[in-house]
């Protein structure tokens, strides 16, 4: 009851704001970016909210838990995206007068066919990124609130599709801003709480942790996902309260089974992580799966990362909503700021809950470690009170997320691939929220980091090229374009595929497999620049760079079929003619 008293206002304003929104929105433009009218502070909230997702508020703590210290590079990554966002992206974007990324390609470069490809990259990145949102709002309430796991899945995708349907942009923009400093209030009180609440034997083990070897007591462990553990050593088990051992070597729990092990039984092994708080797990770099390639598991992250934030569709979509250039460059410094202090706390969650409940570790469910803490740390009001409101954070950022990421789905299909109005905008909402609930149900047990991480790495590899390419040289061609997107998604969703259902691999091999994004990326640059190379710009080349850099005032007429609006600078149609010859 306590859970559904925290849950429900979320969910509650979320609605709310999506039906104060719908007298507002009368056109395609006020649906998808929500008439050009979101000042910077605003928008920058709204981006922080949208981008600090389940892989955020949950994720990076549980990452800690499981991978180690390493896993702070995560939002070092996050957060270096937007610096670079902001140098690169951010004011051209803004300038080209696009809707949405499929619409920006066709407004550069006049290719039909590019706009749909983007199209189809758009919905691969919505669908990796939109699931795990889903399937951790079904995780958390059922760790918390002993709910079934679809019952967070389906009021997550109902209370989104219901916003986004009614108030579109506008209504996703106010919930997004209003729960970024929601979830940092719900994020920053209760990590000093824990801090200065905790025993000091505990504040001393977690910041000189040492192996997690044998069970201090008799602890329970429900495992949410197929676990391979390795017990190294004979392992007391308790069924039905009587103690039995087990003889050293692999022992799979199937998702659902509960194992009891013993006061003083030897800790076993997960395949793949590093062993809880010994060496490998305190050292600052990130070994992926326990390869032994610690430095290159970390660039291949932050690679991805740091490339993946300038190409996340529902982010470069929220630029658009600035008024101008100048505007949309402000929201991208605002944002850097915002995400910094969020960032100051999930280590805390991490280090603590690698002290007070190790047996997540063992079962698979890390996410959760930020809402399992309190409970951990009191038993009482507080205890239930602190819960209560991590788990209000974390739905509020499975909604935020969820929304942009929808938004963005939803005009790949109705507006860049069908000629669809406002009617098949709204339509359309419903229909990919329903999809995504459908996706979410049997994906319990994937790991949240990853899947948003594979979602960073598909950006990376696609929309980071073309859009860099695209802003800054005169050069590239539609076939260009066209052929090195569809090299960097082909090559890093076929690598993501192949490290699902493909054999086990070791290595720098397995590393470059399961995160491709070290060579999906220069791959993509490079074929979009020699396939460009090869052939010629059109005659309107210069017109189209010119409208992206030059203020918004002194801006020459777009490339044919744009649906950029034309500007009337003589000055700019002299020197665009210039250039054109």
């Amino acid at each position: 009851m306590d859970i559904a008293f925290a849950v429900a206002p979320v969910v509650l304003v979320t609605l709310l704001i999506g039906v104060r929104g719908v007298a507002a929105i009368r056109t395609t433009s006020d649906f998808l970016v929500a008439s050009r009218r979101i000042s910077p502070f605003v928008n920058s909230a709204a981006v922080s909210g949208e981008y600090l997702s389940a892989a955020s508020f949950l994720g990076v703590a549980g990452l800690v838990v499981k991978d180690g210290v390493g896993a702070l590079w995560y939002p070092v990554g996050f957060t270096a995206g937007y610096i670079a966002m902001l140098v690169l992206v951010a004011a051209p974007m803004r300038r080209s007068g696009a809707l949405t990324v499929p619409d920006f390609a066709e407004a550069r470069l006049a290719s039909p066919a590019l706009r749909r490809l983007a199209a189809v990259v758009v919905l691969v990145i919505g669908t990796i990124y939109v699931v795990p949102q889903f399937r951790t709002a079904g995780l958390v309430l059922t760790a918390v609130g002993g709910t079934p796991y679809w019952v967070g899945v389906v009021i997550a995708g109902t209370a989104v599709s219901v916003t986004l349907a009614l108030g579109g942009m506008r209504a996703a923009t106010y919930v997004q801003a209003f729960q970024f400093f929601l979830k940092l209030l719900l994020f920053l009180v209760p990590a000093l709480w824990l801090v200065l609440h905790v025993g000091a034997a505990d504040r001393e083990a977690a910041l000189n942790p040492v192996e997690f070897t044998h069970f201090g007591r008799e602890t329970p462990v429900e495992f949410q996902a197929d676990v391979t553990l390795e017990l190294r050593e004979p392992t007391t088990l308790v069924t039905a309260g009587r103690p039995s051992t087990l003889p050293p070597g692999e022992l799979t729990a199937h998702s659902g089974e509960r194992l009891v092990f013993a006061a003083g039984a030897p800790v076993p092994a997960v395949r793949g992580g590093a062993a809880l708080g010994g060496p490998d797990w305190q050292r600052p770099l990130l070994d992926l799966d326990d390869q032994g390639y610690p430095l290159l598991g970390t660039w291949a992250v932050l690679i991805a990362t740091m490339l993946g934030t300038m190409g996340l569709p529902h982010v470069l979509m929220r630029f658009n909503t600035s008024p101008d250039g100048r505007a949309a460059r402000r929201t991208a410094a605002i944002t850097v700021a915002l995400l910094g202090v969020f960032y100051l706390f999930p280590g805390i969650y991490g280090v603590l809950g690698r002290v007070l409940v190790p047996e997540l570790y063992l079962s698979g469910a890390t996410d959760t470690v930020v809402v399992a803490l309190p409970a951990q740390v009191d038993h009482g009001w507080a205890g239930q009170l602190f819960t209560a409101l991590l788990t209000a954070g974390a739905f509020a950022a499975f909604l935020a997320t969820s929304l942009g990421l929808l938004l963005v789905m939803s005009g790949a299909l109705a507006y860049d691939l069908m000629a669809g109005g406002l009617r098949r905008l709204r339509v359309t909402v419903v229909f990919a929220a329903v999809a995504m609930v459908l996706l979410a149900l049997p994906s319990a047990g994937l790991d949240a980091g990853v899947l948003v991480t594979w979602g960073f790495t598909v950006a990376a590899s696609t929309f980071c090229p073309l859009l860099v390419l695209g802003i800054w040289w005169p050069r590239l061609t539609a076939a260009g374009a066209i052929a090195g997107v569809l090299a960097g998604l082909l090559g890093s969703s076929g690598s993501i595929l192949f490290s699902l259902t493909g054999p086990a691999l070791h290595g720098w091999v397995a590393i470059l497999v399961a995160q491709p994004a070290p060579w999906s990326v220069p791959l993509a640059f490079g074929v979009m620049a020699v396939v460009s190379l090869r052939g010629r710009p059109p005659s309107w080349a210069g017109a189209a760079m010119l409208r992206l850099h030059l203020d918004e005032r002194e801006r020459g007429p777009g490339p044919p079929h744009s649906t950029a609006p034309a500007y009337r600078s003589s000055t700019v149609r002299r020197v665009a003619r210039r250039l054109s010859r």
